[in-house]
């Protein structure tokens, strides 16, 4: 297994990492720890959950994720064969279930935060802590335009890298990473970090895949720039790019069949799926799967750090493992470009 070095943590990272999200939802914890032994047995050692998940989030199910983990943690040895990743989640959408109904991200609510999942994980140390998505208003999750009118008040910046800071300083986290940010964000935080001496964030977790290639442009020059990696999710469009939606197939079971109705919806559009017929049509030109093209694609960028797989069943797992070094040759990349241009990121 390839390996990416991290310019702001002191470890590096496997170029595949393990998703946790369905665990809890559409997986069992038996399934969860299945995936976790082989996983690890090939190279893959980089595990991301988040104290939300499963997705879609309910109060429910609320950090059934990470309890799965940390009782896969506590069997002998396992701490010492991955690098854990975890995230604390911001405000937005009205979940009491989370600290009370307060999750502002303050320094207090994020030391809250993190104890809570060094719990629930049963370990001492968090490798990399990832704030889930900014406390400001942001474009996000589908919608790409920032809006003004949806300002609020919002905890400074400072405070939540202090936050972070404070919890290296104690030993609980070993690097801090963000998600679901945008470049305005990414530098700002940078900067602040520059100008107080503080820990700078190692990564940052957004949305990439063909479907979405946004980061290309202003954040993979702050990558490059900045030295932050990007732990890209979705990497294959939420199984659209696996091709077992096409032609108005609903695999039973799987997720955009399983919760069309109120999730995911910008996989959905009725332009994403014909962006991943032309995609389809150029794997099959090339002799490969779309799955293949899809994830080779991810992992062939100098700002991956690390391409998370999400999976239903060793199957798929085995699947991706095998496809994700495919070469793309000069020729491909150009009609992979044509093919964008014309959708034009019909995910973002």
């Amino acid at each position: 297994m390839q390996r990416r070095k991290l310019a702001h943590a002191p470890f590096d990272i496997s170029l595949l990492s393990l998703g946790t999200m369905t665990w809890g939802e559409q997986n069992s914890e038996a399934d969860a720890h299945s995936q976790l032994d082989w996983a690890v047995a090939h190279g893959v050692d980089l595990i991301d959950t988040a104290e939300m998940y499963p997705v879609p989030p309910n109060g429910t199910t609320y950090s059934t994720t990470e309890k799965y983990i940390g009782n896969w943690i506590a069997k002998p040895g396992n701490r010492q064969k991955i690098t854990l990743a975890t995230k604390v989640a911001g405000p937005g959408r009205d979940r009491p279930w989370i600290r009370n109904g307060d999750p502002a991200l303050t320094q207090k609510n994020i030391v809250w935060a993190c104890d809570d999942s060094l719990t629930r994980l049963r370990t001492d140390v968090i490798d990399l802590y990832q704030i889930h998505w900014p406390d400001r208003n942001v474009a996000a999750f589908g919608n790409w335009q920032f809006s003004p009118a949806l300002e609020r008040d919002t905890v400074p910046l400072i405070e939540q890298i202090q936050a972070m800071a404070t919890l290296i300083k104690a030993g609980k986290i070993r690097a801090w990473g963000l998600s679901n940010d945008t470049s305005w964000g990414v530098m700002r935080m940078m900067t602040l970090c520059e100008q107080h001496n503080l820990p700078k964030p190692a990564t940052i977790q957004n949305a990439y895949h063909l479907l979405n290639r946004l980061f290309e442009a202003d954040l993979a020059e702050v990558s490059h720039r900045e030295g932050i990696q990007l732990l890209a999710y979705s990497v294959l469009g939420m199984g659209m790019l696996t091709g077992k939606y096409q032609n108005g197939a609903a695999p039973e079971g799987a997720r955009l069949t399983k919760y069309r109705a109120n999730f995911g919806q910008r996989y959905t559009r009725a332009v994403c799926f014909d962006a991943v017929d032309a995609y389809a049509t150029l794997a099959k030109k090339h002799n490969m799967s779309l799955t293949a093209l899809a994830l080779a694609y991810v992992c062939s960028k100098p700002f991956t750090g690390s391409a998370i797989l999400g999976a239903t069943t060793i199957g798929q797992l085995q699947e991706q493992l095998a496809v994700y070094q495919t070469p793309l040759s000069e020729d491909l990349i150009k009609e992979l470009n044509a093919v964008s241009a014309r959708f034009s990121h019909p995910a973002a």
